[in-house]
């Protein structure tokens, strides 16, 4: 079984339903892993939206970037988090307390954090942790 227990079933349903992605920890470096995956998503159809607080007001990708998740603008379906474990609290923290809370906290490859997934999850949140959506979405073949 994964570590975030997701069934593929899951995930495929997860990967299916959101449309806009607010990643947090978007780079402009494009040797980063945040950059390349933001650039795949897109290319994949979904609205991403990258949160970087040192970027704000920049563009990344043709995209406005945000300083934190309370200033995009619009409701977002998921949060995909391109930051070390120990900043996932925060970002559930930050994302539950949005109007419109996402449906999805991503957590990246080695983003675990089980405190943080019971918190996501008491705020009606799901969570997915140490998967990276540009892997999952060309093994389950979506």
């Amino acid at each position: 079984m994964s570590a975030d227990g997701k069934t593929d079933d899951e995930i495929r349903a997860i990967l299916g339903s959101v449309k806009i992605i607010a990643l947090v920890g978007a780079s402009p470096n494009p040797d980063r892993p945040s950059n390349r995956v933001m650039r795949f998503l897109l290319g994949r159809g979904y609205d991403v939206i990258p949160v970087n607080p040192g970027q704000a007001g920049k563009t990344l990708h043709g995209q406005t970037v945000y300083g934190r998740l309370s200033d995009i603008p619009r409701a977002v379906d998921m949060v995909d988090v391109f930051r070390a474990a120990d900043a996932l609290p925060e970002v559930v923290r930050e994302a539950a307390a949005l109007p419109h809370r996402p449906k999805v906290i991503w957590g990246q490859l080695e983003v675990l954090h089980p405190q943080a997934a019971d918190a996501a999850r008491e705020a009606g949140m799901d969570i997915v942790m140490d998967r990276c959506p540009a892997i999952e979405i060309p093994r389950l073949g979506l």
